[in-house]
């Protein structure tokens, strides 16, 4: 089975500075694994790699799809694949990089991902949703066709629940029963997957330093742009972080300093959810790093990728 090279771990963990470093050494270019870089408009929301980053390194799937166009696992999967046999072709290495753990999956793991959306149905759903009481039937609905399914949601959780009823009522299968499914699929890509463990109060404080950064760049510029532009900006998309927050603060329903505050508070509950999620992967090499051991991390995972690699074309 072919090897994929990634890194992976929390936002705010310096993934994509090590990534340029080790392409740089590898004569690699980077597959981008995030889903929300791929949005055109996104560039300070989405932290998208600086021109210099992408002049270092060559970078695939940033900023190609429009704002209002629904982007997935499954079409990431198709994309990436396509990305990767281009980078191959050229007699580069493929480097994922990226926190979307759902997104790396669907590439490595071979997840179908497979059941497209039924607008009918999800239309259907919605409004129920909208009605006194509708989230509270939606949710009981779940709990009767897919308790599995219903016991990992918060009742609140209404796009998820709207999603596991979706699949349900389009196949006659359960979430969950899908999910079995795409378990026993066969790895695409044995995935070597490297990321970066800071102390938890020093990654806190790089994602508030970041955030900071992103309002100085011009996030809320950008955010205003994006509330003014004819392409609207779908239901996807509208989850990054920094784009509800801002969006009700220039809105008037909240201050400035309020919204800036959500996001660095949503942004370190991200770093949390992902660093959680990557833990859990046996696949993922975890190197403790601060600010004066980075280079000396960078060597590491650098000389086990090009060892492995020799040993490779040794066999």
């Amino acid at each position: 089975m072919k090897k994929l090279y990634g890194i992976c771990g929390p936002t705010a963990s310096g993934k994509t500075a090590l990534a340029v470093r080790l392409c740089e050494r590898l004569k690699g270019e980077i597959i981008s694994a995030d889903s929300m870089q791929v949005y055109t408009g996104f560039d300070i929301l989405s932290a998208q790699p600086t021109p210099e980053e992408m002049q270092r390194a060559p970078h695939h799937l940033v900023s190609f799809v429009p704002p209002d166009e629904k982007y997935n696992a499954s079409k990431y999967r198709s994309d990436a694949l396509y990305a990767i046999s281009e980078v191959e072709w050229r007699g580069k290495l493929p480097v994922l990089c990226g926190g979307s753990g759902l997104y790396i999956d669907a590439l490595t793991k071979g997840i179908r991902m497979s059941v497209a959306a039924d607008e009918e149905i999800r239309l259907r759903l919605k409004e129920t949703a909208a009605k006194d009481g509708g989230q509270a039937e939606l949710y009981a609905e779940l709990k009767r066709v897919d308790p599995a399914s219903a016991r990992k949601y918060a009742p609140e959780d209404t796009r998820r629940i709207i999603r596991s009823l979706e699949i349900y009522y389009a196949t006659g299968k359960t979430r969950s029963e899908q999910e079995r499914i795409d378990a026993q699929q066969a790895d695409t890509f044995k995935a070597v997957l490297f990321a970066l463990r800071w102390d938890k109060k020093k990654l806190y404080e790089r994602c508030d330093r970041r955030v900071d950064e992103m309002i100085k760049r011009g996030l809320i510029t950008e955010v205003e742009g994006l509330l003014k532009s004819p392409v609207a900006v779908q239901e996807t998309a509208a989850q990054a972080i920094g784009y509800k927050e801002i969006a009700r603060a220039l809105k008037g329903e909240i201050s400035i300093e309020a919204a800036v505050e959500e996001v660095k508070l949503h942004t370190r509950h991200l770093a949390k959810r992902q660093e959680t999620w990557f833990r859990r992967d046996t696949r993922v090499s975890f190197f403790d790093v601060d600010e004066d051991s980075f280079d000396c991390v960078t060597d590491k995972i650098y000389n086990i990728i090009k060892e492995d690699i020799l040993n490779d074309r040794c066999r």
